[in-house]
């Protein structure tokens, strides 16, 4: 096995991870495998994600599952809140085998204004565009939002995600 293999990426203080965190985390499936994205995978995914979203007090601004990988926009909702925890805590319950660590980019101050966390949004979605799959990110079927309480979000609406996000923040 080479070093490469037995070294971990590089992470910021916890402290980073932790309250109103605003993070999108990249986790690769073990040697890029493909095969297992299907609808099945996905709704086991989103029953996954929504306990993590719970447990952690994070909402899902946006994700994206590509054939060998997946995209993740996080924002922490309370002090309690542990993205690092939480995304152990997801990986352990997907079924998948990931590579040994997830990428993570924590976004600075002024990338969390809503307009910049719509780009960021935007720019997941059109990974399967990028990579070929589809000529439409609508026609890509295995992405959407998560902010728990609202069952009724529109993945394509970021509007939509802002209202609920909002209504979700008012409660805490």
């Amino acid at each position: 096995m080479s070093l490469w293999n037995e070294r971990r990426l590089p992470r910021l203080a916890p402290e980073f991870y932790r309250g109103q965190s605003y993070i999108h985390w990249t986790h690769t499936v073990q040697g890029r495998r493909q095969g297992w994205l299907n609808p099945e995978f996905h709704f086991i995914f989103r029953e996954r994600l929504f306990h993590t979203c719970v447990r952690y007090h994070l909402c899902c601004m946006s994700y994206v599952l590509m054939p060998d990988h997946i995209h993740l926009l996080w924002i922490g909702t309370k002090a309690e809140t542990d993205q690092l925890k939480a995304t152990k805590f997801l990986r352990k319950h997907t079924p998948i085998e990931w590579q040994k660590q997830a990428h993570d980019h924590v976004l600075l101050e002024k990338d969390r204004t809503r307009d910049a966390l719509t780009r960021v949004s935007y720019y997941l979605r059109e990974n399967p565009v990028r990579a070929g799959i589809v000529q439409n990110a609508k026609d890509w079927p295995y992405f959407g939002s998560l902010v728990p309480g609202f069952p009724d979000i529109d993945p394509s609406d970021q509007d939509s995600f802002w209202r609920c996000f909002l209504a979700n923040s008012r409660k805490l």
